[in-house]
């Protein structure tokens, strides 16, 4: 035991009175603690810990990929999950199945993953869990299959003049203190999409019967830098579930008109990021509390422009890596060069 020795306080600014030496122990190593000792320790830390950690040394590693440790970074009802075709040999291999592929779960209408690095639960909702207008009619809306799909259908639009798909999710089927990004998930037909290039739709996310977020988005890519002048934040009404503006409502302009534009996934779909939320510490103040997103035609736009040509799988509901996760100080510091 190493020991450290402390003179009176005006001598050396140590605690002891009449000159008593005191014994004090040396932080100790990690891996001298028992090992159960240090499964609980990296039990309260992340998955992305536990992997660095058990680098630190042979004992170390037992500990941090310990079934003790990797049980608390699944999801209680993991078990429900879990293929009964396959065999695991311990809860880290169980955790990386669930991290590395998507498990369908409500009759195949949605699939469920976790966020490698922390554990967090991930969603797709599926196109057959979404509110599509027209979906049921053949003339607008066709159900396909697609190999490239993770669900049984698809939904392929043949020709509409109005546009809205819409979605929602419990609050209780997230992960706390989790900051969430919302993407519709789509791709264009062998035969090319037509009235969505530089068009921009209105896209909405937040809890129903409170303030939402709006913000525009191209289902094309732009040919040249787009930016919309009217992007506006309300609360979430009757107006959001509806398509029917709110009389007297208006809201607060925002300065910054970006657009945000679609993105190659690299597993033949695209990808356009409709907003965000975050699910705080506490959850929700009731589990049936839900989450609402939408993406419709504009309310100033031209009615009645012929859309068609995009296959949409559905709307992934992804949980942001801790490690990008920007701070309120962060944040203001990047706008704050904007402005330089």
């Amino acid at each position: 035991m190493e020991q450290s020795e402390l003179g009176d306080s005006h001598s050396c600014g140590g605690c002891s009175r009449n000159d008593e030496i005191i014994s004090v122990e040396a932080p100790a190593r990690l891996d001298t603690l028992p090992e159960d000792c240090i499964s609980m320790v990296v039990s309260h830390t992340s998955p992305r810990d536990a992997c660095v950690v058990a680098s630190v040394s042979k004992t170390v590693k037992s500990a941090a990929e310990s079934d003790l440790v990797w049980e608390k970074f699944l999801p209680q009802d993991y078990s429900s999950l879990v293929p009964r075709s396959v065999d695991f040999s311990c809860k880290k291999e169980i955790y990386m199945s669930l991290a590395n592929d998507s498990v369908l779960i409500d009759d195949g209408k949605k699939s469920i993953w976790l966020e490698k690095g922390s554990g967090n639960k991930c969603y797709m909702l599926s196109a057959m869990d979404l509110n599509i207008i027209w979906i049921d009619r053949p003339l607008y809306w066709k159900w396909n299959t697609d190999p490239e799909s993770k669900f049984e259908k698809v939904a392929e639009l043949r020709h509409v003049c109005c546009f809205r798909i819409r979605g929602k999710i419990s609050c209780g089927m997230l992960s706390k203190g989790t900051h969430y990004l919302v993407y519709l998930v789509f791709k264009r037909t062998s035969g090319g999409s037509v009235g969505f290039e530089e068009t921009p739709m209105e896209a909405q996310v937040g809890f129903v019967g409170k303030e939402s977020s709006k913000s525009f988005v191209l289902l094309e890519p732009s040919r040249r830098g787009y930016r919309y002048s009217c992007v506006w934040r309300r609360p979430v009404y009757r107006e959001f579930r509806t398509g029917r503006p709110r009389e007297g409502v208006r809201g607060e302009r925002e300065a910054d008109g970006h657009v945000e534009e679609p993105k190659e996934r690299g597993d033949g779909w695209s990808e356009v990021k409709l907003g965000n939320f975050y699910i705080s510490d506490g959850g929700c103040d009731d589990d049936g509390d839900e989450i609402e997103f939408a993406i419709m035609e504009p309310r100033n736009s031209e009615m009645g422009q012929r859309k068609s040509g995009l296959i949409f799988q559905g709307i992934e509901i992804r949980s942001l890596p801790n490690h990008q996760i920007l701070t309120i100080s962060d944040l203001k510091y990047q706008q704050s060069l904007k402005l330089l």
